[in-house]
């Protein structure tokens, strides 16, 4: 799906609308927080974080390396 819209000038800065069904298909609201992700296609707007899966990889080598001494502080 492709949909067109136009950049306007917010105050000191510039934003987008987004349609309405795309709002209602990614379940997305005012006041929700997005991330803008340049990739090589374009810009990609997505409501999830980029380094969320980064993060959670680091957390799970951290879990299983003092697997141990995590279940010890868990006591």
């Amino acid at each position: 799906m492709t949909k067109q819209t136009t950049i306007r000038a917010i105050g000191n800065s510039a934003g987008t609308t987004i349609p309405k069904p795309l709002l209602e298909r990614y379940n997305l609201a005012e006041g929700d927080s997005v991330h803008l992700v340049e990739t090589e296609e374009g810009i990609l707007i997505t409501p999830f974080d980029p380094t969320f899966d980064e993060a959670m990889a680091i957390y799970a080598e951290g879990a299983k390396r003092y697997r141990n001494a995590m279940r010890e502080l868990a006591r």
